[in-house]
């Protein structure tokens, strides 16, 4: 999928003794989004962007070696007579050491002849690099201005770590414009470098400015259209991470930035060659969180953070070196808050910086990138909703920007379910984003131009068997039970061309489905890591209104 992007100028900050300007140029195609004020908080914003950095550049896929020369090379050795090469070895060496004399004193005259041409091929190989380095390798990150915040939103390469980096407006003074919406903005590994050099003593300037920042890079006026080609999977995986922090997390605990460090420093100090390579969280009420790194089965028990859960929970995740994103920010953070959603599945972590706000996720494990992480789009709530009730939240929505699902079942008149399968919708369709820190849906367009959802939307073959099993009533009529949490239990048997499966799924009091078990192969392989299969959802359509 192609991205175009227009921007007069690029963004850049001006430094010097006293003072710092730092300017993001924004999509000038887009909506008119700007923001001009003094930033008060400006060393932890340079350690939360910098950790944004880190996300966007992050790939830690494994890539095999490539051995190919190697056996040629072997190839062509073995094919060698030893011998005749041992009988030669003096002639060789010294015909090689005529040739390197020879050689040398040419290169000596040749490197004084071009001095020049290479010291200007070095000083363009400069400018490359600090313009326009990333430019084919990213996305340039989305920008929110909020009512109430600024927030910042990047995917990484290898499509298995998103970051949120939110700023409150306590963070700013001295407002002179203030223009709401959401834009793309220029990015480089120039201005990465100058992030570096913001300092609390200086008087920082922010500025989102449509009119470019010329007085730093001397560019033109003319618009600069950028056109970034990314894959689908891409764009889909940032959308299941919408999807994903609107569902109900498995345990829930802050952990204090100390414990963080020594999660970090433990993992710097051994490399596994072989798994189990799981983070292990051992939650019980009322008890420091104990975190076991296998497979050394190394216990890290946290006595500043206190497990508050209702019962004990063991999660385990994968991935657990994406969690070195969070160094920078352990000296700057009051706390980290952890959302598991379950055993391989994705987690979130929310680092307390005060009047800003970092958010980390990451999906189960660093190969499972968002794009298959799970079908999160399948597991959130499903009730039966017209288009004109879309609209009519997102209507609302866009009229606040941000706001709770109560908050917009009241004001459209709609059930609660009604208003989350809505915003479940909107956040497929890339304008709506859950908030995890302030707990609050907001309003936000991923791309200028709707997204293509026939290419973009989840189309997994378990979905497709789910509706023709509903279709020829291979659900029977289900068992339900209501527990005391308000969570209902729903069992029954789903019929699939000759096999019968017992299945049974658990949907809480939004209509989101937090649990289930089925007999079938892929519940048995990934249980809910991988999203439900597709006897858990016709089970679930045929509670649907609008199942047939």
């Amino acid at each position: 999928m192609e991205f175009e992007y227009k921007y007069a100028g690029h963004s850049g900050v001006e430094s010097d003794a006293g003072s710092a300007s730092m300017s993001f140029v924004p999509d000038a195609s887009r909506e008119p989004t700007f923001l001009r004020a003094s930033l008060t908080r400006a060393v932890e914003f340079r350690e939360a962007i910098s950790a944004m950095h880190d996300v966007v550049v992050q790939d830690l896929r494994w890539t095999p070696k490539d051995r190919e020369a190697y056996k040629a090379w072997r190839a062509q050795q073995d094919e060698y007579d030893v011998d005749q090469v041992l009988a030669d070895r003096e002639e060789t060496r010294a015909r090689i050491d005529a040739l390197y004399q020879e050689m040398s004193a040419l290169w000596q005259k040749e490197q004084r002849r071009q001095k020049a041409f290479v010291d200007a091929r070095q000083r363009y190989f400069d400018y490359i690099y600090m313009r326009d380095y990333t430019a084919w390798l990213i996305l340039d990150p989305v920008i929110t201005v909020h009512p109430d915040e600024v927030f910042f939103e990047c995917f990484s390469k290898d499509e298995s770590t998103y970051a949120r980096l939110s700023a409150g407006f306590e963070c700013f003074d001295e407002i002179d414009e203030l223009g709401y919406g959401t834009t793309n903005i220029d990015y480089s590994q120039g201005l990465y470098d100058a992030f570096q050099k913001l300092r609390n003593y200086k008087r920082t300037r922010f500025e989102v400015d449509p009119g470019g920042f010329t007085a730093q890079t001397g560019a033109s006026a003319a618009h600069r259209e950028v056109k970034i080609d990314l894959p689908d999977s891409w764009v889909r995986g940032f959308l299941q991470v919408s999807s994903a922090m609107g569902q109900p997390a498995e345990a829930r605990f802050r952990l204090h930035p100390m414990d963080v460090h020594n999660v970090c420093h433990a993992l710097r100090r051994r490399n596994e060659k072989k798994g189990p390579r799981a983070l292990r969280y051992e939650l019980e009420p009322g008890e420091p969180v104990r975190i076991v790194l296998e497979p050394w089965e190394q216990v890290i028990t946290c006595p500043r953070s206190i497990y508050s859960g209702p019962r004990s929970e063991v999660v385990r995740t994968w991935g657990r070196r994406r969690l070195h994103v969070l160094e920078r920010l352990i000296p700057i953070a009051r706390g980290f808050d952890v959302h598991l959603l379950g055993d391989g599945m994705p987690s979130f972590y929310v680092a307390d910086l005060g009047e800003m706000s970092f958010t980390l996720g990451l999906s189960g494990w660093s190969a499972n990138d968002w794009s298959r992480a799970g079908a999160f789009d399948l597991m959130a709530p499903r009730e039966g909703v017209t288009n004109r009730s879309k609209r009519a939240v997102y209507a609302e929505l866009k009229k606040r920007w941000s706001a709770t699902p109560d908050e917009l079942a009241q004001a459209t008149k709609l059930e609660r379910a009604q208003v989350l399968s809505a915003l479940g919708a909107w956040a497929q369709a890339g304008r709506a984003v859950f908030d995890l820190n302030r707990s609050v849906w907001r309003a936000r367009e991923l791309s200028r131009e709707p997204l293509p959802m026939d290419k973009l939307r989840f189309q997994s073959d378990r979905e497709e068997a789910a509706w023709a099993i509903q279709k020829a009533k291979g659900v029977s009529a289900p068992a339900e039970v209501v527990d005391t949490d308000g969570v209902r239990h729903l069992a029954a048997k789903v019929k699939e061309d000759k096999d019968t499966y017992d299945t049974g799924v658990s949907l809480d009091r939004d209509g989101r489905l937090i649990g289930g078990t089925c007999g079938c192969n892929h519940y048995i392989r990934s249980k809910l890591a991988k999203g439900p299969c597709a006897h858990m959802l016709a089970l679930r359509m045929r509670l649907s209104r609008n199942a047939h």
